[in-house]
């Protein structure tokens, strides 16, 4: 085999390789949009889609975000079709979050990520309902993490500012990392392709004081 001939094959080899990879890559986001797909709830009311929701207990805890239930009487819709009424169990709005229950058990959850090491460019994906569209999907980067963030409202706050698109109905709904964990949930828009989700630390801490 001549020079030319065994620098084909190598080159051959590198592009099936880096095929194979991609391909593996985005099955794995496929699937890891998949098992997230079954944690994300609709949030209605009188039939009006007013936002999502993210299962956080098996047993009926869901959490979105405080504007989207401001004054309302939240109900429910499963990824299943199933619908509930919803109870308000904690509501902060200054950290724009809330927790609702539902009677039912052996909900699908998320498994909660990092969020306290995220790292800018690490790709994320938002899930929603934009503009009532059920089960939507949106892809982008890490822009940044923390408080002091310029030109986002309510920078003194901890966020995860991401470069995706953001609508109406994305609120309260999961964003996670490629593995499918949970690392914030969708909050709002800054900018046409800028989005801002609360840290899932943050949840957390919110849901042990309210708690207490």
């Amino acid at each position: 085999m001549g020079i030319a001939e065994v620098e084909f094959e190598a080159v051959r080899e590198v592009e099936i390789g880096g095929s194979d990879r991609l391909r593996q890559l985005n099955d794995d986001i496929s699937d890891a949009i998949d098992r997230a797909y079954h944690a994300l709830v609709q949030i209605t009311n009188s039939e009006r889609s007013i936002g999502a929701g993210t299962i956080w207990h098996s047993e009926g805890l869901i959490l979105t975000n405080a504007h989207v239930i401001h004054d309302e009487t939240p109900n429910i819709t499963l990824n299943d079709g199933r619908k509930f009424p919803a109870q308000v169990l904690y509501y902060n709005a200054e950290l724009d979050l809330a927790a609702l229950s539902i009677e039912a058990s052996g909900l699908p959850t998320i498994e909660p990520g990092d969020s306290k090491h995220l790292k800018p460019g690490q790709w994320v994906m938002a899930l929603g309902h934009p503009w009532g569209v059920r089960n939507a999907v949106s892809g982008g980067i890490v822009i940044g993490m923390g408080a002091e963030m310029p030109d986002i409202p309510f920078s003194s706050r901890e966020w995860v500012v991401v470069s995706l698109h953001m609508r109406p109905g994305h609120s309260g709904g999961p964003l996670i990392d490629t593995a499918g964990r949970l690392i914030g949930i969708n909050t709002m828009i800054s900018g046409p392709d800028v989005g801002v989700a609360i840290p899932v630390h943050v949840v957390k801490k919110f849901l042990k004081d309210s708690m207490a």
